[in-house]
């Protein structure tokens, strides 16, 4: 058994027994030979059999046990890939390199995202890992830029040699162009068989040579590559010998002079101009497809405003502003870097991030977003997130990291990649024997056929005759050029590449291009009520106060009557220590009156039930019933007001003072816009609609009634820690669901779904806790997602259909003689850009509709 020992630096450590706790569950691990965690060093070591445990297993557990192995995440441009076996194969080099915890390789973006340990490898270890395995990796530069600049310096460098090699070979194949055009169409009528005695075919040998080494030399190499270094078969395995095939037989006539005919120094060197112009369009179409996210980052803010303590202006570059710093924003310029508003008001223009067209308003306190539009108005933003931790870095790594994670069908499109290239030698080889050694078999098969027949034992090509073995050549070099897998692994990158760019543009960021996947089957959306459905800005309604002479049964009269001031000011000042909306509208409430809210003496709150709190000497309870209940305090005499209240839509909470019940206050939350429409839209697709609220039932079930909820969809006084609990229930029949919440409370609930989705105005805990986030607070972008997810799909299927089918339908036809090599090259090089081609045609969808299949829109 061959082990391996890593070194992991800790994070989350408070005492030895912490240690304890992740040493005793790396040894729960199956494969871990032993675990030491250091309190006093915040690190630790693992040994462990990499073929039984991975280091991501080993990673995964310390969260699990409640602390984190720090890690570091890269993204690295790679040259050189020609079809998803080259991102295989690079995979697995990032596999056996010791330290890299999980790596994607991404064929359609040119890059890989690669999540290592620092402790225990460097980023030129992985760069050295990727030339390892015969590929070129764009390496950062040492100025510490993230080599954004580098790569796209790298894809414009592909873009213009592709199209340098494509020229050449075009300039050295046109003059054979025409000489098979004589061939086969005029019977050589123009071109003469010597020329000085010396054969014509010596001409085409000079013309193709240099197209052989040239434009061959990268496929040769990526071929030994593959086979000696990495014993992979891949495209260019298939390209190398398609044209070599042609060529060498070729030679070998000339030098012989076994044949007066039988050249094909034509079609080899057609072969490789026709895969590099496709290479070269390949190569167009994947900067194309890219080209979103890079117009995002290009509108990033170069300089900023500085405003010094004593007032005085300066601009800087954008990469000089720190955290803290005043920036003057005046009206249509950009806003530097995400920041809050200190002085001014105006209207900011949030579409590049959010995709919302309509400007919102800002004014002191409000939080601003990097590189969105001030309006109208002057602005001092004070400095909160610069450089890689801006929202719009943050959007571009989230659709970066989300292009590198593939969905579960690209796993087939791979295992079919794996074993296609040596099925189609095999292929090639059986149909060429037969041809050479019972071409009589085939000729049934072919002779339907009106440009072949079977003359003097061999087929005829166009009328003229070539022997069985010439054929058999042909039918070889066809078989293996026109069965590429380039097509088949670009089908799925591709299109999810466009499909997380849609969304980013829309305001809805995928965390990986599996999550996109599993959006499409979700079958039940879980919303949380406030925060959510409602605006969560919740508005002090009403104040009543109860009979004085209802003593809440304890057998005793109320000593003093309260009116409504009186106990607004209480439930106020005990509410005052909370941070829960509903305190926060009772407070603001009691201002509003001119009322003196006083700091509690005491405060403690009751999670999922109120608050109690002693204020001016007094015991004061704000709650629901369950907290007076537990009290010993009977909510009774309230029940009709509490009802009445609760049937409005309003939350009713109970006021007891020293033990008696004194009075309700009531507070409102008004529904969003668009939560009406949200609901309606994903009831017409199908999806039932759910919501889970610590809320009473009676304003949980009219909160739902009005934008379209059926009530008995509803999960009302669930506290919490119980949410996720719901949440799997719900689930455990079967349902995929998409729980939709804003709030802390709402992580777990979040974690277990099917699909958990974070309003982005929510807290960072929830957004971390979520695998979809919405930049805006519309309940619409629900819908948007999921129509973004089936519309995805539905492009990757088409996408796969016509990879599959056109390798379906054309090996046979190479198989059976029915195809020129230059012809399946031409096919070949074209599949590819086709596929790129269709999910291109994908930036179009406006996810404000479904989409149909075939680009036909609903």
């Amino acid at each position: 058994m061959s082990t391996r020992t890593s070194r992991l630096e800790l994070q989350g450590m408070s005492c030895a027994n912490c240690s304890g706790t992740i040493e005793d569950t790396l040894a729960d691990l199956d494969g871990v030979e032993s675990a030491d965690a250091n309190y006093a060093t915040d690190e630790g070591s693992v040994t462990f059999d990499p073929e039984r445990v991975s280091l991501s297993a080993i990673y995964d557990a310390v969260d699990r046990a409640g602390y984190s192995a720090v890690a570091e995440t890269v993204t690295i441009a790679i040259a050189d890939m020609s079809c998803a076996n080259c991102a295989a194969t690079i995979g697995e080099a990032f596999a056996d390199t010791p330290g890299v915890i999980d790596a994607d390789v991404n064929y359609a973006t040119d890059e890989a995202q690669v999540r290592y340990n620092p402790a225990e490898t460097s980023l030129d270890d992985l760069y050295d890992a990727v030339e390892s395995a015969g590929y070129s990796p764009v390496r950062k530069d040492d100025d510490g830029d993230d080599g954004t600049d580098a790569r796209d310096a790298a894809r414009e460098g592909e873009i213009r040699k592709q199209l340098r090699l494509t020229l050449f070979g075009a300039v050295l194949s046109a003059p054979m162009l025409l000489f098979m055009a004589d061939k086969l169409l005029l019977g050589g009528a123009i071109v003469p068989e010597t020329v000085l005695g010396i054969r014509f075919g010596w001409v085409e040998f000079l013309l193709a040579t240099p197209v052989q080494a040239v434009l061959g030399w990268p496929f040769y190499r990526n071929s030994y590559n593959a086979l000696v270094n990495n014993r992979r078969a891949n495209m260019d395995v298939l390209i190398a010998l398609g044209s070599s095939t042609a060529y060498l037989y070729s030679l070998a006539v000339l030098a012989t002079l076994i044949a007066s005919e039988g050249l094909y120094f034509d079609t080899a060197a057609l072969i490789l101009v026709f895969i590099t112009l496709g290479n070269y369009l390949e190569a167009r179409s994947k900067g194309q497809a890219g080209e979103a996210l890079r117009e995002l980052l290009a509108m990033e803010a170069e300089t900023a405003t500085l405003v010094d303590e004593d007032g005085t202006e300066r601009e800087v570059p954008l990469e000089e502003v720190a955290v803290g710093d005043r920036m003057k924003v005046r009206p249509g310029e950009q806003i530097p870097t995400d920041g809050v508003v200190v002085e001014g008001q105006s209207a900011v223009d949030e579409s590049m991030v959010t995709g919302e067209s309509v400007p919102v308003e800002k004014s002191e306190g409000d939080e601003v977003v990097g590189s969105t539009i001030n309006e109208n108005g002057l602005l001092v933003v004070e400095a909160t997130k610069v450089g890689k931790d801006t929202a719009l870095q943050q959007i571009v790594q989230t659709v970066k990291e989300a292009q590198s994670r593939q969905p579960e069908i690209q796993n087939v499109a791979d295992r079919i990649s794996a074993y296609f290239v040596p099925a189609v030698i095999v292929n090639a080889i059986f149909w060429a024997t037969v041809w050479f050694v019972a071409p009589e078999l085939l000729a049934g098969l072919v002779g339907w056929v009106p440009l072949f027949d079977l003359v003097a034992g061999g087929p005829a090509i166009a009328g003229g005759t070539v022997s069985a073995f010439e054929f058999a050549i042909i039918v070889f070099a066809s078989s293996v050029l026109i069965a590429c897998p380039c097509a088949l692994g670009l089908a799925t990158p591709a299109a999810t590449m466009v499909g997380t760019t849609i969304g980013a543009q829309n305001g809805v960021l995928f965390k990986g291009g599996d999550i996109l996947e599993r959006a499409k089957d979700v079958d039940t959306v879980v919303f949380d009520k406030t925060g959510t459905l409602t605006e969560g800005e919740m508005e002090l309604t009403d104040v009543i106060a109860l009979d004085a002479r209802a003593d809440g049964g304890t057998g005793a009269a109320t000593a003093e009557a309260l009116d409504e001031d009186a106990i607004l000011r209480l439930a106020a000042s005990a509410e005052s220590g909370s941070e829960h909306p509903l305190a926060r509208a009772i407070v603001a409430g009691a201002e509003d009156r001119g009322l003196d809210v006083p700091d509690p003496e005491s405060f403690e709150n009751v999670p999922g039930h109120g608050i109690r709190a002693v204020v001016d000497g007094r015991d004061v309870l704000v709650g629901n019933r369950k907290l007076l209940d537990d009290a010993g305090i009977d909510p009774a005499p309230a029940a009709e007001t509490m009802e009445r209240l609760e049937r409005e839509g309003k939350t009713a909470m109970l006021v007891a003072v020293d033990g008696q019940l004194a009075g309700v206050v009531a507070d409102a939350d008004t529904v969003k816009e668009g939560a009406t429409e949200a609901v309606a839209a994903l009831r017409e697709r199908g999806v039932d609609v759910m919501m889970i609220t610590g809320d009473n039932e009676r304003t949980a079930r009219a909160v739902a009634e009005s934008v379209g909820i059926d009530p008995e969809n509803v999960r009302a006084e669930v506290l919490p820690e119980d949410k996720s609990d719901a949440v799997e229930a719900i689930q455990s029949d079967g349902r995929k669901a998409m729980m939709v919440g804003d709030g802390v409370n709402d992580a777990p609930a979040l974690a277990v779904a099917h699909v958990g989705t974070a309003i982005g105005s929510g807290t960072d805990v929830a957004i971390e806790a979520a695998d979809v986030t919405l930049m805006r607070s519309d309940p619409q972008d629900v819908v948007k997602a999921i129509r973004i997810s089936d519309a995805t799909l539905q492009k990757i299927k088409q996408n796969l259909v016509w990879a599959l089918g056109y390798n379906t339908a054309m090996i046979p036809l190479a198989s059976l003689g029915l195809l020129q090599p230059v012809l399946a090259a031409a096919a070949m090089a074209f599949s590819s850009v086709s596929v790129l081609t269709n999910s291109l045609l994908f930036r179009r969808y406006v996810p404000d509709r479904d989409y149909r299949i075939f680009g036909r829109f609903r």
